[in-house]
């Protein structure tokens, strides 16, 4: 087996997994079963391009929300939750507290 280490971990979008994706498949000429199914699943349900995805990441962080993360606004990016509701779904799986003042200012940029 090799002895493979994980340098630097940061997350990531669908959108930009996309594009990754489209570059290993430039690079190899086909996918392996794994990164067929991923890419699939990601052009299913991506509705965002790339450039659109990172208008809304820009103007999310010049919310200066406190306590919320890259990786807090890359999966709120992934699944654009529509109302304050589905928002706080989203947050659940993180020991995160947005108060509902900021999370209707979340809500509205991904609405635009």
């Amino acid at each position: 087996m090799s002895n493979e280490e994980i340098v630097i971990e940061t997350p990531i979008t669908m959108v930009e997994m996309r594009s990754e994706l489209e570059k290993i498949q430039k690079r190899e000429k086909e996918f392996n079963l794994r990164a067929l199914k991923t890419f699939e699943h990601i052009n299913q349900f991506l509705e965002l391009d790339e450039k659109k995805s990172q208008e809304i990441y820009v103007k999310i962080e010049k919310l200066n929300i406190p306590r919320l993360k890259e990786q807090h606004i890359k999966k709120i990016i992934d699944l654009m939750p529509k109302t304050v509701e589905d928002l706080k779904v989203v947050l659940q799986g993180y020991t995160l507290t947005v108060n509902n003042e900021n999370m209707k200012k979340i809500v509205d940029v991904i609405r635009k």
